[in-house]
């Protein structure tokens, strides 16, 4: 078996002058779920275009379960589960219309799995499309993605704008798929608790750019956070590490990863001796990242 579901080598995507993705180099492991993490207009949906042969790089390559994005055939195809933000289906039709649709398209269709993962977000077969809600379609879409049985499911934002219910069935549906150990998960979307919950590995793209890609644990523990009182304004200092800085009140708060003693040192003169250190939250350490645009620091899997 492949150890790579997915792998990316100097992707890059540029739209006129404008550099959209830019060497991005990253793999998926087989077996694992895997955050994509960005602000809109990260260069996320236009990355997974690329992996899915969608969209030709500009430069670089891509390949999904050992077969380069570019010449995917449809027998390759088959092997893989896309769904996109929007959900979008033929809305005249009933749930058990849109299977049949389906079916024809897959020599592997499970009428099963179907019928679980709809009974998962409260759905009947004889329902019409139209008459869905959007939590309800978004199962109607992850039904038709999951009954052909692909190895590998690319998920771009496919929980926006759902419901909590809607949004736990969905993750416990990835979580399901994923249990035997030879399958494996992209997941691009905005909701961090959804990404904390189901994935190992995160990525985080910023202004193009992969700077985060590591294992969910390792993250946490490489980022910590450091308040203290300080002038309202701190110019000409460096801080070693520096992720974030942001004002709150009187207090100053500092987001690092992989801070060393000079760091501790710096922001201790910064809040007089009395700066206090905390762990980061998995959604704060990620806010920082999204928030900065700016730094120089990336942070990248160490070995």
């Amino acid at each position: 078996m492949a150890e790579y579901a997915i792998q990316a080598n100097g992707l890059t995507r540029y739209f006129g002058n404008k550099p959209v993705v830019q060497q991005a180099t990253f793999t998926v492991p087989v077996g694992s779920v895997t955050g994509l993490l960005g602000l809109n207009g990260a260069g996320k949906s236009t990355t997974i275009r690329m992996l899915m042969g969608l969209l030709e790089p500009t430069r670089g390559s891509c390949s999904l379960l050992g077969v380069d994005s570019r010449h995917l055939k449809p027998e390759d195809r088959v092997r893989v589960g896309y769904t996109i933000e929007g959900h979008y289906l033929y809305s005249g039709l009933t749930v058990r219309d849109a299977e049949l649709v389906q079916a024809d398209c897959f020599p592997r269709w499970n009428s099963l799995i179907f019928q679980s993962t709809i009974n998962r977000f409260g759905i009947s077969p004889t329902d019409r499309i139209r008459h869905l809600s959007r939590g309800q379609r978004a199962g109607v879409s992850i039904a038709l993605t999951l009954s052909s049985q692909p190895e590998l499911l690319v998920l771009d934002d496919p929980s926006l704008g759902l419901d909590p219910v809607a949004r736990r069935a969905l993750n416990e549906t990835i979580l399901e798929f994923i249990e035997p150990g030879d399958r494996s998960v992209l997941l691009s979307s905005h909701m961090l608790d959804d990404i904390e919950r189901v994935a190992d590995r995160v990525m985080i793209m910023v202004e193009g750019r992969i700077v985060v890609n590591t294992t969910v644990p390792d993250f946490l523990s490489r980022i910590v956070t450091w308040s203290c009182q300080g002038a309202e304004e701190i110019y000409g200092v460096s801080i070693p590490g520096l992720i974030s800085k942001r004002r709150v009140g009187k207090r100053w708060l500092f987001t690092v990863v992989d801070g060393m003693e000079e760091t501790e040192q710096v922001i201790q003169t910064i809040g007089g001796g009395e700066a206090t250190r905390t762990e980061s939250s998995f959604d704060e350490a990620v806010v920082a990242y999204l928030s900065r645009s700016r730094t120089s620091e990336s942070f990248l899997q160490r070995g």
